[in-house]
Parts: structure tokens; C-alpha cells; sequence
């Protein structure tokens, strides 16, 4: 590898460091957020789709987990990956390289995900870069997403996703028709803007109806988040 394309950097909130490629998706405060709001037992199976450098994985692994995978169609990404999982000393996972939407992978305790937002037409027509793949549903839908979650999700298993709060009716459209039932919902401000900027989602497999709003989490100008606390 040459290193100069890479950088050494922390998942903020987290004491977590792992290794970036400059011209590749990085972490951000989506990632930080989702890693905060995710929710893994000992000896749960995770997933996680679109991987990228497996941060979320690397953030799993604190909760002690039986087994870690990570999905990515990106080569450059799942060696990204495994790089850092090796580092990290992880040797109960695996990281798959290829289209999630042709796996067939089942019996998941968990699977997150920190998805392409921008669904096709959004910007033009948009050349298949590594950082617009993770960027924009060239390969990952959101519709075949939430699909092959459920597929891969053990009954009453758990989805972690976070995603742009303008998408809010396509998710919960698309749950519902895969049987995943959001139980939590935590709205993401961003303080220098009017309208909510993001959504992060639990949803469980066959669960009953019945879904939390917590007070939602405000991201300040300096990049750091804070959950919003009422006056009492």
C-alpha cells in the first residue's frame, strides 16, 4: 500500500482509529452517530452492508460479538477493511466482496448500514467513482437495500440505519413492505439549518407496530453531537 494515499484517523466519540484512503468515502458524523445509536449484544451476529473501511464493524466489535461481516462492492474498500479489522486483531469476521444485491446471506442478529443517500436522477447523470458509489444508489437501492436487510435478518433481528430525513416516507414505505417495523426514530438537527438533516432508524423483523421518537440528537458547527435535553 502506499501509505501517503492514507490517513490515520478516529471515530469521533469513540477511541476507535482506524485507517482512510484520501480518495475514498471517510467516516463522518453519520457514521459517528449510527455507531452511538446501534445496539449489539454479546454473541450477536452482525452485518454490515457497504462496509467501506468497517468502521461499524470495528465499533461493533466493543459489544462482543460471535461473528462480524462486512459487504462492499468496492475491492479497494473490503482490503480497506480487512486492513483495519487486522489491525484491530478481529479474527471472528468476514469481509465479502461484491454486489449485496445478488448475496444471499441469512441469520443475521444485526445489520447496520450507513447507505448511498441519493437516489439516481438526483445529481445528473454520475460516473461510478468510489466516493459516488457510496454516495448514490448506482448499486444499492434503497427498495433492494431494505430487501436483502430482512432476507439476511434472523426473525425479530434489528436494523440500524441512518439516512437523509427527506427520504423518511421512501423508508418507511419500503420497511413495511419487507416486514420491518421501525421501533425507534431519532431525527438529526443540524443547528446552523431550519429542517432536520438526517434520520437514524431501528427497525425489527415481524415486530409489532409500535414506534419511539426520542428527543433528537443536534449536530453543532465543529462537527460534534449532543442528544437534545428539555429543560426541566
Amino acid at each position: 500500500m502506499k501509505t501517503q494515499r492514507y490517513t490515520y484517523d478516529y471515530i469521533a466519540g469513540t477511541d476507535i482509529h482506524l485507517w482512510q484512503r484520501s480518495d475514498m468515502f471517510r467516516i463522518n458524523t453519520d457514521t459517528a452517530q449510527l455507531a452511538h445509536f446501534m445496539k449489539v449484544r454479546a454473541g450477536e451476529r452482525v452485518l454490515d452492508i457497504g462496509t467501506n473501511n468497517g468502521a461499524l464493524l470495528l465499533c461493533a466489535e466493543q459489544f462482543s460479538p460471535s461473528f462480524l461481516c462486512g459487504v462492499d462492492i468496492q475491492a479497494d474498500a473490503c482490503q480497506l477493511a480487512e486492513r483495519n479489522l487486522k489491525e484491530h486483531g478481529i479474527s471472528h469476521a468476514q469481509i465479502l466482496c461484491g454486489d449485496f444485491c445478488e448475496m444471499d446471506l441469512q441469520g443475521f442478529d444485526v445489520v447496520v448500514c450507513n447507505p448511498p443517500f441519493f437516489p439516481m436522477g438526483h445529481h445528473g447523470e454520475v460516473a461510478a467513482t468510489p466516493r459516488s458509489i457510496a454516495r448514490h444508489e448506482l448499486f444499492l437501492p434503497l427498495d433492494r437495500l431494505l430487501s436483502g436487510a430482512a432476507r439476511a435478518l434472523k426473525e425479530n433481528g434489528r436494523l440500524y440505519m441512518v439516512h437523509r430525513s427527506e427520504r423518511l416516507a421512501d423508508i418507511v414505505m419500503e420497511c413495511r413492505n419487507n416486514r420491518l417495523e421501525i421501533k425507534t426514530l431519532q431525527l438529526v438537527y443540524d443547528l446552523r439549518k431550519e429542517l432536520a438533516v438526517s434520520v437514524l432508524i431501528e427497525a425489527v423483523l415481524g415486530a409489532a407496530p409500535h414506534c419511539r421518537l426520542p428527543h433528537p440528537i443536534l449536530l453543532r458547527p465543529d462537527g460534534t453531537f449532543t442528544q437534545y435535553e428539555p429543560d426541566r
